[in-house]
């Protein structure tokens, strides 16, 4: 995609299942690649695990990857000892979460967290899926207000069957406008489903753009 079409393919890096030796090896393949946009993820805790669970001598939270990352970007490797080393340049991007992620005690230390990784080197945010941009905008001044100026990229989402009416609720924490779960309920099958949600993508797009916001992500 980078090299054929010219557009920058931004590989998304997990903590789960990686060592910190796995995560170096991987960063500097993609800097030999020519890749040097990458996101810093936690990740999430395997289907037999309720809970999040580190790799050992792994990273337990995105902020210890975001240093990680950051580290290379100044020549720091994991190898203290490496003689003449070779700096990266990677554009770190960090996931925010305008309605608290699900496992944060409450809001604001859910904004402490986020704004820990800014301070460790992320140059941009890309947001949980929200369906009320409203809640998007509350979000984004609250993040000026903790003092996070850098760029937050809107993560949208078009609902696509009804089982996700419950579903997204119940594994991402996120609200459902009544007017969506209302029109999603009386349609008559997925496909409609699908028309529907991608009408109400379009209409949340539209409205960020002319909002300030130039860029979007679509999950």
């Amino acid at each position: 995609i980078q090299n054929k079409y010219k557009v920058d393919a931004i590989p998304h890096i997990l903590c789960g299942g990686f060592t910190k030796e796995d995560t170096e090896n991987f960063l500097i393949d993609l800097d030999f690649l020519g890749i040097d946009n990458v996101v810093a993820l936690r990740g999430d805790a395997v289907k037999s695990e309720i809970y999040f669970k580190a790799e050992k001598n792994g990273h337990r939270y995105a902020v210890d990857l975001v240093t990680q990352i950051d580290d290379l970007n100044k020549g720091i490797y994991l190898d203290d000892e490496l003689l003449n080393t070779s700096k990266t340049n990677f554009c770190i991007g960090v996931a925010g979460y305008p309605e608290k992620h699900m496992e944060a005690p409450n809001f604001d230390t859910d904004l402490q967290f986020l704004k820990q990784k800014i301070d460790k080197g992320a140059d941009y945010i890309v947001t949980q899926m929200f369906f009320d941009n409203q809640k998007f905008f509350e979000f984004v001044e609250k993040c000026k207000k903790a003092g996070i100026n850098v760029p937050i990229i809107p993560g949208l989402k078009p609902l696509t069957t009804k089982s996700q009416l419950n579903m997204i609720p119940h594994r991402f924490k996120v609200d459902l406008p009544d007017h969506l779960v209302i029109e999603t309920i009386k349609a008559k099958d997925n496909v409609a489903v699908k028309e529907i949600g991608i009408d109400w993508c379009i209409n949340q797009s539209k409205e960020l753009i002319k909002a300030g916001f130039p860029v979007v992500h679509y999950y």
